[in-house]
């Protein structure tokens, strides 16, 4: 007797498919649900919270399926304007979409003015979270359509530098529950916005204003906020000592401050600060000043709490980091890149206390060796991260050490470390979470050191060999067998690689970013293995790569359509060929095109007219800036393209 099997979908309710729908944490693991059958995707528009969109010509059809959605980007999407809302809001019932949305970025969206806000603003009533940083069009009157979000909590205006104390005013009147605002390189702000900021937004949690021209005046009124936690004025050159005497005695909540390359701040500043709020968390100096005065040694003991100090650039010394050592025992992360006076006892001494540090900055202490590494193995068990460029006195030993004891190991800087070799790689790769690695200008490693690496640390996503030049098609091959979640890989200028080379990186199916500089034994028939299987790619430097020709750029267009960032400089690329691949990269919006002896300037003149809509920036040879019509270069700036001359 034949019996009918029943399908397993349908003896499952629909919310047990969306509590399994909901476990579902990888982006590959939900695409495989939706594609499985029209139920799972239905399912899957019912649940999903999130939408990057990467091409606009589907914000409609996507809209109208994902109903229930908090989150919307449209960062990536260069040719949103005015008409794509309109559009957008008049075809789609928004009643339906914006009615839980909460958050929308809309970062670099030069095309989009006034009226395409004023209708966003007016459709999504319940907006919590706006991000228009790096806008080059947004302006005042841009600033006057978000203050229509009322209900606004976060908003993001980096580089916004149409927007002025005007603007601003408008945004905080009709704001005023704004708890997060960044305001970083908007240069048309000054001391009277920000003093109108700290009047009407009383709620401000995180501030930041970097590279603003500010003075201290700002940080006069910046102290009257009774609820900030986090402070960030990176670069600011009119701040001084003064302003943080401000703020010895104001924001009473005060968590972390970060005056990174502000000229005009001492370490006695600095101390004002910390006399005042003594339960702070983080601290970022760097490249503030070069000489730690004793009141700040001093200020130190009063940090039991303190989780991050940076005080990048500065004169060390043993006192210091026995001060440390003794008093912040809570810290975590330190940061002492190209500090001068750091010495092996001063590690030494920091770790020994500092036994809970898991990110660690070395970078450019060219007097640290192995017996400070050895002991920072030892003591940081935790250790997640270590920095280490430039330290040429580690060797294989150092290796050794945070081989046997930091297992926990996810980002470790060796770019220019002589010293390594593969026998250190071998040691090394008993850390079997590593997640970045950089070896750059480590010129005594080889193939067999990377075998090494790829055999034990499969959970690597980013590695960088810059410069390598005993690594070859072997050391690739044992890459792309056993680092198969490998995203980022810089090759450049790794001379013995041939196409062979290309053909296993093919297998790194991962693989968005790849740098491959300099590679002359490199041709079409290697590109051509490589962006027929790695589709994922969204930044590739070919510079230099003389041997590639058209019909190698040819497949490039055709299968390598989600790339944004693109280098062809110095390639043998013809006039036709580049029109056929600045027309079918529809996502780029980076792109290199320095000495193409082989394109004319009517071929630049006809590729620039075809991209200008989407195209962000370029890099042309500086003659060409004599060459190309007023016209073109006119459009490509109205659409708030950079230009950059070579």
């Amino acid at each position: 007797m034949s019996t009918r099997s029943t399908p397993i979908l349908s003896v499952l309710t629909e919310d047990l498919l969306i509590r399994v729908n909901e476990k579902l944490v990888q982006d590959s693991d939900r695409k495989t649900w939706r594609l499985v059958c029209k139920e799972l995707h239905r399912v899957d528009s019912l649940t999903r919270k999130t939408l990057r969109v990467l091409h606009v010509e589907f914000l409609l059809t996507l809209l109208k399926n994902y109903t229930n959605l908090h989150t919307l980007d449209l960062s990536v999407c260069p040719r949103i304007d005015d008409w794509t809302i309109s559009s957008l809001l008049h075809h789609v019932d928004h009643s339906i979409w914006a009615r839980n949305l909460k958050c929308l970025n809309l970062s670099r969206a030069n095309g989009l003015k006034f009226a395409g806000l004023e209708m966003l603003v007016g459709a999504c009533k319940g907006l919590e979270s706006v991000d228009v940083s790096y806008c080059c069009g947004f302006g005042d009157r841009e600033a006057a359509a978000i203050s229509g979000c009322g209900g606004l909590r976060e908003l993001r205006m980096d580089k916004c530098l149409g927007v002025s104390d005007v603007g601003l005013a408008k945004i905080v009147v009709g704001c005023g529950r704004l708890e997060r605002l960044s305001l970083k390189w908007c240069m048309e702000i000054s001391d009277l916005g920000v003093e109108l900021l700290c009047k009407k937004c009383l709620e401000l949690k995180f501030l930041d204003v970097s590279y603003l021209k500010v003075t201290s005046e700002s940080l006069r009124s910046i102290a009257s906020l009774p609820k900030l936690e986090d402070l960030a004025m990176v670069g600011c050159p009119f701040v001084n000592d003064v302003g943080l005497q401000f703020l010895e005695n104001g924001c009473p909540l005060l968590q972390k401050i970060d005056v990174a390359r502000c000229d005009c701040v001492s370490s006695y500043g600095l101390s004002s600060l910390i006399g005042g709020h003594s339960d702070l968390l983080h601290i970022d100096a760097g490249h503030c000043f070069s000489e730690v005065s004793p009141s700040f040694v001093k200020c130190t003991q009063k940090l039991k709490n303190l989780n991050t100090i940076i005080i990048d650039g500065v004169r060390g010394s043993d006192t210091i980091f026995q001060t440390i050592s003794s008093n912040c025992k809570s810290l975590i992360e330190i940061g002492l890149s190209k500090c001068g006076g750091v010495t092996n006892m001063g590690i030494i001494q920091l770790v020994s206390g500092c036994v809970n540090l898991k990110i660690i900055n070395l970078t450019c202490c060219r007097s640290i060796a192995d017996a400070a590494i050895s002991a920072i193995a030892n003591s940081c068990r935790n250790l997640l991260c270590l920095k280490l460029e430039s330290c040429n006195m580690i060797t294989e030993k150092s290796l050794e050490q945070l081989g046997l004891h930091c297992l926990l190991l996810e980002v470790l800087d060796l770019t220019d470390c002589c010293g390594i070799n593969d026998r250190g790689l071998e040691r090394l790769s008993r850390c079997s979470r590593l997640l970045c690695l950089k070896l750059g200008l480590c010129t005594n490693i080889s193939d067999k050191g990377l075998f090494y690496i790829a055999s034990n640390c499969s959970e690597l996503h980013e590695l960088d060999l810059y410069r390598c030049k005993n690594i070859g098609d072997g050391g690739l091959a044992a890459l792309s067998s056993g680092c198969k979640k490998l995203r980022k890989l810089n090759l450049s200028y790794c001379i013995e690689v041939t196409d062979k080379g290309m053909k296993s990186l093919g297998y790194l199916e991962e693989l968005s970013d790849l740098e491959l500089r300099g590679l002359d034994k490199i041709t079409s028939v290697g590109l051509t293995a490589l962006v027929t299987r790695c589709k994922r790619l969204t930044y590739l430097d070919l510079k230099h790569c003389e041997k590639i020709d058209d019909s190698g750029f040819q497949v490039l267009a055709y299968y390598s359509r989600n790339l944004r960032q693109l280098n062809l400089s110095y390639c043998a690329i013809t006039d036709m060929t580049l029109c056929m691949l600045m027309g079918n990269l529809t996502r780029l919006q980076d792109v290199d095109l320095v000495h193409l002896t082989n394109v004319t300037v009517e071929g630049f003149e006809l590729v620039l007219r075809a991209c200008c809509v989407r195209i962000k920036k370029i890099k042309l040879v500086a003659a060409l800036s004599f060459l190309l019509s007023s016209e073109v270069q006119g459009i490509l700036h109205a659409r708030g393209c950079k230009i950059r001359w070579d």
